[in-house]
């Protein structure tokens, strides 16, 4: 019997720690003045874009997310509360905002956990909904060479996540005794990935709160990745 791990890796293996500081060096600032700190502009601009990546999925007119997240600077700064951003931010801060999101780097323990899997003879695989050549750089600037072969991206799926055609199109590729896990640090994911038939595993290092009555158990839930990857490790060995 094989053993697969899916991996979400922007938000779970990899933080979203440069993004924000890219934010905070380049209009930072300009966002404090109307009372918005660079965090949470950053997370409403990735917020509204991954809304929208969905909606234009689930839809049939799929996007590359990073198309739609561009599209939605200006509008994301009105909803903040700036009424004339046009006025005020320009395309070029914009592209610099955006190129924060390429410089993520590894959370911490991603490489460890990832290698404990394994050892104990798991074949480990990613999902995103970037660019492969996009999401491989994090590893690469890590100093890490992830295998290209076990990547897996929305982008050449044409439908995104949390459409469970997307995790389904995973889950397919095992065979039917494999032991197969979905590991992600967003409840949504996880317990999306578990309708088709994964087995879920939770990281709460980015969310802090699960909102389990909105999104239900999963199998595996841990504080780090480390601690999760041994979590998986010994719920299969039970």
């Amino acid at each position: 019997m094989a053993k697969h791990v899916v991996f979400d890796v922007v938000g779970t293996l990899v933080s979203f720690d440069a993004y924000i500081a890219r934010i905070a060096a380049t209009i930072g600032p300009q966002l404090e003045s109307h009372c918005i700190t660079p965090a949470h502009f950053a997370f409403t601009w990735m917020t509204a874009a991954e809304l929208e990546f969905t909606f234009l999925s689930t839809s049939g007119r799929y996007k590359p997310y990073r198309e739609v997240m561009q599209a939605l600077f200006y509008r994301t700064l009105f909803m903040a509360g700036i009424k004339q951003p046009r006025e005020i931010f320009t395309d070029t801060q914009r592209e610099a905002c955006l190129a924060g999101y390429a410089e993520l780097t590894l959370r911490s323990g991603a490489r460890e956990c990832i290698e404990l899997l394994r050892e104990q003879g798991f074949t480990v695989w990613c999902l995103t909904t970037g660019d492969v050549a996009r999401v491989r750089g994090y590893f690469e600037r890590g100093g890490w060479e992830f295998p290209l072969e076990q990547f897996v991206s929305c982008d050449g799926l044409g439908v995104a996540k949390p459409a469970l055609g997307a995790y389904r199109a995973v889950y397919d590729r095992f065979a039917d005794g494999d032991e197969k896990w979905f590991a992600a640090a967003h409840l949504w994911d996880v317990s999306a990935a578990r309708m088709v038939g994964f087995r879920g595993a939770y990281c709460t290092e980015y969310e802090q709160e699960g909102v389990w009555e909105v999104f239900g158990k999963v199998e595996v839930v841990a504080d780090s990745l480390v601690e999760m990857a041994r979590k998986i490790i010994k719920d299969n060995s039970i």
